[in-house]
């Protein structure tokens, strides 16, 4: 069965000299981003785990170090072959990968990904295509009030309720993230195939189970397909007709 995992990361932000308040140049950097935590859900577990920097004993030493919470991130997307996240494609991974070669732990290996800002942009006009929207819109819960800026600096500084409020909004981001997914997850006509990553199964290709009802034939110039539609997810996959001594292919 594909190892499927679902995450969220926050970083805190660049600190920076400027000359003045409004739309201004940076004149130097004093202390550039770092990953101050990550929140991530396996698809078979219940459970939404928070990954923190005052989660290890370097925080003590060094608060700003993120290695041993970019090494955990590191651990999970290597054992994972489809990852989501959403707008992870844009920010996420390549926030995650920026850490890793910063600490010079090398690529992952290789996992397919699904994000799903781009298949609430592809498939669809909503009024905002950002997440706690899309939650709220939708009737599946919103995003944890933060309390703005204040909260990250809090947690830079060491603040325990400012931490308290961190993970709570992070590990809300995830809930909502999945929520979300399995909401929009029918029409992602590119989703990562299961069946192809695991290939003794003959499952559903987007969510794995094996209730799949026929919903007619379709045929193009070439091909005629059974196409069938999933009982639990709602998508649809096909499966070739024309040699029927071959051993079916869902795609």
């Amino acid at each position: 069965m594909p190892k499927v995992l679902f995450f969220d990361i926050e970083t805190a932000p660049n600190l920076s000299y400027v000359w003045g308040q409004w739309q201004q140049d940076v004149i130097e950097h004093v202390t550039e981003w770092y990953i101050i935590c990550f929140s991530y859900k396996w698809e078979h577990e219940k459970k939404t785990h928070v990954v923190s920097l005052d989660d290890f004993d370097l925080y003590n030493e060094d608060p700003e170090n993120d290695f041993d919470v970019v090494y955990k991130l590191w651990q999970l997307l290597d054992e994972a072959d489809i990852v989501i996240g959403h707008n992870s494609d844009a920010f996420d991974i390549k926030k995650a990968n920026a850490r890793f070669v910063y600490h010079n732990f090398g690529p992952t290996t290789h996992y397919q990904t699904v994000d799903t800002l781009k298949i609430a942009r592809k498939y669809f006009k909503f009024n905002s295509n950002r997440l706690g929207h899309l939650g709220e819109h939708l009737g599946l819960g919103g995003k944890e009030v933060t309390g703005g800026f204040q909260t990250w600096a809090g947690c830079m500084k060491g603040e325990t309720k400012a931490w308290a409020t961190m993970k709570k909004y992070a590990k809300q981001d995830v809930d909502l993230l999945v929520d979300v997914y399995e909401r929009l997850r029918p029409w992602a006509t590119n989703h990562p195939n299961r069946n192809v990553i695991d290939s003794t199964s003959r499952s559903c290709p987007t969510c794995g189970s094996d209730k799949l009802q026929k919903r007619g034939v379709r045929r193009t110039r070439t091909m005629s397909y059974q196409t069938y539609q999933c009982q639990r997810c709602r998508s649809y996959c096909r499966e070739r007709l024309t040699n029927t001594s071959a051993r079916p292919d869902f795609v």
